[in-house]
């Protein structure tokens, strides 16, 4: 591994460049988990996780179904992402190490509805936020309101650590789902496979052949899950206790 390369600094100039998260995943967390190609991250001990909030007014304007506007924001949301991620590349490069950009949203088999990796997995495994109800990555500050994007890499930068899962007995993503493929099953930290939270075809029928079908809206978006979500609320502060039904203190609400 290299070691040229100062955390903070690194982190501060893709925060400065627009990112709002940048945590750090020792490969060694994703052991066994799919990629494309299967050998993607031979070679490389860790993976930097980028994430970008989404816009509040563009998330709370999403009533039943996805609106054009969200629709544009999540597009350039992922295209800043992309830019992010060759940023974080030329980077870590530029100090010795070796490193490859993973595109925010490239679908490679639609049957499967997979890509290279899973950012998800990625976000988790770096301590971004933990797997929610709805397989969305939910951030303690922003929620599940973020987009993300990876770079794996061999520098020596030091791993962060997951968090743990505060979804509790919130069922807010699974009661509003207009698909009713959210199952409302909880994890500690990930689910084995994406059958045990949700139903994929009910979700992926409601994006394309649903809300795809809706004028200029890109395909396989919705949004509801995410406006919902408490930890995403605007004023986090002002949520009642009964919209979390959670089993934490209160003192560890964000």
């Amino acid at each position: 591994m290299k070691s040229l390369i100062d955390k903070t600094a690194f982190i501060e100039k893709l925060e400065s460049c627009g990112a709002s998260i940048v945590r750090v995943a020792d490969i060694a967390k994703l052991s066994g988990i799919d990629t494309e190609p299967n050998d993607l991250l031979n070679g490389f001990s860790r993976a930097v996780s980028i994430a970008v909030r989404l816009s509040d007014p563009a998330i709370d304007m999403i009533d039943k179904q996805p609106t054009p506007l969200y629709s544009s924001h999540y597009s350039r949301v992922n295209a800043l992402l992309d830019d992010l991620a060759i940023k974080a590349t030329n980077l870590l490069q530029s100090n010795g190490a070796q490193a490859v950009p993973i595109p925010a949203s490239q679908i490679l088999d639609s049957k499967k509805w997979t890509s290279y990796i899973s950012h998800k997995a990625v976000a988790i495994a770096a301590g971004i936020g933990w797997q929610g109800k709805s397989l969305l990555v939910v951030n303690p500050d922003f929620g599940p309101r973020i987009r993300l994007a990876t770079v794996l890499t061999d520098a020596d930068l030091l791993p962060d650590s997951p968090i743990k899962n505060r979804c509790g007995k919130c069922q807010q993503c699974k009661d509003h789902c207009p698909a009713n493929a959210i199952l409302g099953v909880n994890t500690n930290s990930h689910y084995s496979s994406r059958s045990e939270a949700i139903n994929l075809q009910k979700c992926v029928h409601q994006v394309r052949d649903v809300f795809g079908e809706i004028p200029n809206i890109a395909p396989l978006i919705c949004g509801i899950c995410i406006k919902v979500c408490p930890w995403g609320k605007k004023n986090h502060q002002q949520v009642k206790q009964s919209d979390f039904k959670c089993n934490h203190p209160a003192s560890h609400h964000p």
